[in-house]
């Protein structure tokens, strides 16, 4: 095969007196740029020859990502820990239950046998005082229990959380008792453990919710009677000592107004109707004369 030109250009002496019918066709020097190479037209014409190699790239590609998928199915119940124990992603009930609607009930059960030796296992090691290791377990088994089995991921969420109270996680404590209590509503462990959790989170309202609702489920629970007794008292000292901090505040930010003026809030006195209960502001010219 014989060397083309570098310019294609067919010298002037050799075309003179000859007429030109057609004019040559040259190929152009390869451009370094690859997306040069090819013009619409040049691709047009090769569509046919490379048709069959794309498509066969296509469908590698294809089945690539299908596999992945399959396998993100297979997988689906695998779980995913950081360091410090704790759970990466965990996929959502109705999720789940999706996922599993097409499993064989021979494979929930085994799904569901491995889960319990899981759970065993962070049981004991609670007991141990090992809660990282149990906190651990108990992940793995609820990653492994099959979504039909809701009585058995609801104790498993409740040991979790039980697990992480002990390590101070007490938000992340809060929403596996949550996710127990959803999957169970008739869970008192379960309620009791997140009412003992709202009360050390300073959410007094939601644990005295969550022990009414034990009292109405088994009203022989000492513990949900007693703080049905205690915690309305506490709740009021709260609210009244978050009235003064507000009324504090309130009276800062009128006296750093009223300064520029001469006065401070001293100058207004505000007085309750003992029989409607509404409230009116007086104005107090020397108020250290009523001292």
């Amino acid at each position: 095969m014989g060397e083309k030109s570098e310019t294609c250009k067919v010298p002037e002496d050799l075309l003179s007196g000859l007429k030109v019918t057609d004019s040559p066709k040259c190929t152009n020097p390869p451009d370094a740029d690859p997306e040069k190479q090819h013009s619409p037209g040049k691709l047009l014409k090769d569509s046919e020859s490379a048709r069959a190699p794309e498509d066969q790239g296509e469908e590698e590609r294809f089945h690539d990502c299908r596999a992945s998928f399959e396998d993100e199915e297979l997988g689906a119940h695998k779980v995913e820990l950081s360091t410090d124990g704790e759970t990466s992603s965990e996929l959502d009930e109705e999720y789940l239950m999706e996922l599993e609607k097409n499993m064989p009930d021979e494979e929930k059960q085994k799904r569901r046998e491995e889960s319990t030796k899981l759970k065993e296992e962070g049981n004991e090691q609670f007991k141990k005082g090992d809660h990282i290791e149990a906190e651990r377990s108990y992940s793995q088994a609820i990653q492994l229990c099959p979504s039909c089995f809701q009585k058995d991921r609801s104790i498993l969420f409740s040991n979790r959380a039980a697990a992480r109270m002990k390590q101070d996680k007490k938000e992340m404590a809060i929403s596996d008792c949550s996710k127990a209590i959803q999957l169970n509503p008739t869970y008192i462990r379960a309620l009791l453990r997140r009412a003992e959790l709202y009360e050390q989170t300073d959410k007094l309202d939601e644990a005295l919710e969550d022990y009414k609702s034990v009292l109405e489920k088994d009203p022989s629970v000492h513990q949900a009677r007693e703080a049905c007794m205690r915690l309305p008292r506490q709740i009021e000292e709260r609210n009244e000592r978050l009235k003064e901090e507000m009324l504090g505040k309130l009276k800062d930010l009128g006296n750093l107004v009223l300064r520029p003026f001469g006065l401070s809030t001293e100058n207004f006195q505000i007085k309750q109707d003992s029989s409607t209960g509404s409230y009116s502001i007086n104005f107090v010219q020397n108020p250290n004369n009523n001292r």
